[in-house]
Parts: C-alpha cells; structure tokens; sequence
C-alpha cells in the first residue's frame, strides 16, 4: 500500500516563502512522477506543478510560474514545492500526488491528503 503524505504548509505573510515536501510510504518515491495541486474554498482543484520521475522535466500551472519551483531528490525520498513570493491567492489546501506520468491532465495513483496554506495580506 502507497502512502503519500505531504507536509509544510502555514501561515504566512504575503511577499513570504514556503516549502513543502511530499514523501510515499510503501514505496520509493522515486518510483514516481509526482504532482502538485491546489483547491481553494469554493473552487476547483487546479494544477500547481509536475515533475518527472527522473526530475528532468517539470511543469507549472500559469499562476505560479516565475514564483514556484518543483524539485526532488531521490536520495532523500522526497519531492519539494518551493512557494516564492506568495500572495493571498494562492491561499488553498495542496495536495502531492504520485503517479507514472508527469502533469497536469495525466492520472495519478496516489493522493495525499493534503496541508493547508495561508498567505495573509
């Protein structure tokens, strides 16, 4: 059974940083290509970025490109979201999500349950 748990999210200002982490339990994460998505109150879940298993290809949703990098490192088992520059709107609960392929309308196998972000004004 896969397991895929993210962590780091808070509350911070706007202008601040953050990084989350997704790691799976079960199996090797580097096993996996993982994506990163975001629901906010009200709205879709939406797309925030995608890496590779190898983490040679990445890709982002339109709003946080510039802002936002994805990386991983095998070694450690663990895929990073770094959250630059935030702002109010990307206040949401961010779910990590494991699969074979890496982005935005591919399927995914496995999703975490999600951690919450706030970025106050």
């Amino acid at each position: 059974q896969v397991q895929v748990v993210e962590s780091g999210g808070g509350l911070v200002q706007a202008g601040g940083s953050l990084r989350l982490s997704c790691a799976a339990s079960g199996r090797p994460t580097r096993n996996y290509a993982v994506g990163w998505f975001r629901q906010a109150p009200g709205k879709e879940r939406g797309f925030v970025a995608a890496i590779s298993r190898s983490g040679s290809s990445t890709n982002y949703g339109d709003s946080v490109k510039g802002r936002f990098t994805i990386s991983r490192d095998n070694a450690q088992n663990t895929v990073y979201l770094q959250m630059n520059s935030l702002k109010p709107e990307d206040t949401a609960v961010y779910y990590c999500a494991a699969g074979l392929l890496a982005g935005p309308s591919v399927p995914y196998d496995y999703w975490g349950q999600g951690t919450q972000v706030t970025v106050t004004s």
